[in-house]
């Protein structure tokens, strides 16, 4: 069956942080308008916040100085595992997230090939533009330049261009948000460099919004163009 896969990494400084038990299994799913969830009952497979944890192990080593490496293992992972339970179709698999999950969707969708579509919602793609800090980075574009070089998506948008499947990607972005992180324009410019590429992709802008939804209107409009973005992996 398709298979969604819905993330929000999050960074630790060594691996016994990342292990801590999160959540329980005895809570009951709760459905709220981010959620993914509601793709079950049509009929896919969802891993809703499967586990991305980004890792910085020894001395003057930051999570971020590896965060593209690690994603792309920690979601690699995460599709073999639904494939070999014989769950979800490796063909037919999709990815997304919101902010910083949108943030994680570009990243996996420019460095592998394993997802034929995502939806990235809120993001940002160019890091010199959030230049002070960002998530959990707590140095400068001064202080590490290189790193907020490699993980702004829209530098690797010829990288994404040339996977053996280019997954397309529909980015949804409310036009006022408030976040500094994620004016905007990070989802205009990001868009503008997919098109020059000639990679499939979508920009929904959402007017009044911000950050966070909240009109009825755009929630069931973002429903909508979700529905429709992967509607073809549903066939």
């Amino acid at each position: 069956m398709p298979t969604l896969f819905w993330a929000y990494p999050r960074e630790f400084k060594n691996s016994k942080a990342a292990g801590q038990i999160q959540g329980s299994k005895h809570k009951f799913v709760s459905a709220h308008w981010a959620s993914p969830i509601h793709w079950a009952a049509k009929g896919w497979a969802v891993m809703d916040d499967f586990s991305l944890p980004i890792i910085g192990e020894g001395d003057g080593i930051h999570p971020n100085d590896t965060f593209i490496e690690q994603i792309v293992s920690g979601a690699t992972a995460a599709v073999e595992y639904v494939t070999n339970r014989g769950v979800g179709d490796p063909e037919r698999c999709a990815v997304g997230g919101h902010s910083y999950g949108s943030f994680m969707t570009s990243h996996l969708l420019s460095h592998t090939s394993l997802f034929a579509a995502g939806i990235g919602r809120s993001g940002a793609f160019n890091r010199t533009l959030t230049p002070m800090s960002f998530q959990s980075e707590d140095r400068s574009l001064w202080e590490a330049p290189d790193t907020y070089i490699a993980m702004s998506p829209l530098m690797h948008v010829k990288k994404y261009s040339e996977q053996d499947r280019v997954g397309k990607l529909l980015l949804i972005h409310g036009e006022v948000d408030e976040n500094s992180g994620t004016h905007p324009l990070q989802s205009e410019r990001y868009f503008a460099a997919l098109k020059a590429f000639g990679i499939e992709s979508r920009l929904c802008m959402l007017p009044h919004e911000r950050h966070s939804y909240r009109a009825r209107e755009s929630i069931l409009h973002m429903a909508w163009e979700q529905e429709e973005w992967l509607k073809a992996l549903e066939l």
